[in-house]
């Protein structure tokens, strides 16, 4: 029976942290970036993270988004992230549909793997091909 489940494999998504500057602050925050060439629908991602801090057990609120699509080549602010939870397991379990059929992964974030050295420079491009940024 097991076997005659498919489990869609998930590809063309990614969840990325972004660091910006404002005010002369340091802003991060999280996306989830659509890659496919179509629309992904009913997007549901449940946010958490976890881990030691100090010698102790620490878990976080779990917080939930919901986006009725995302379109194609494109992507979505999911939630801004603070410095303090770098430092833990940091774990997006996005759920979405394409073609009315379910899809989901997790995807984890481990501790101090968010840094600034660890970085990449990005290039948006919008669906007309015009650099964003």
């Amino acid at each position: 029976m097991k076997k005659d489940i498919h489990i869609p494999k998930v590809e063309d998504i990614g969840i990325a942290v972004i660091k910006s500057t404002e005010v002369g602050e340091d802003i991060w925050n999280v996306y989830i970036i659509n890659y496919k060439d179509e629309p992904i629908n009913n997007v549901l991602i449940s946010s958490k993270g976890y881990g030691l801090k100090d010698g102790k057990k620490v878990t976080t609120s779990t917080l939930r988004h919901f986006f009725d699509a995302i379109n194609k080549k494109s992507f979505q602010l999911i939630e801004p992230i603070s410095e303090e939870v770098f430092g833990l397991s940091n774990e997006y379990f996005v759920t979405f549909y394409v073609d009315n059929v379910i899809h989901d992964k997790k995807y984890i974030f481990v501790p101090d793997a968010i840094k600034t050295e660890h970085l990449t420079k990005v290039r948006i491009i919008n669906q007309e091909g015009v650099l964003i940024k």
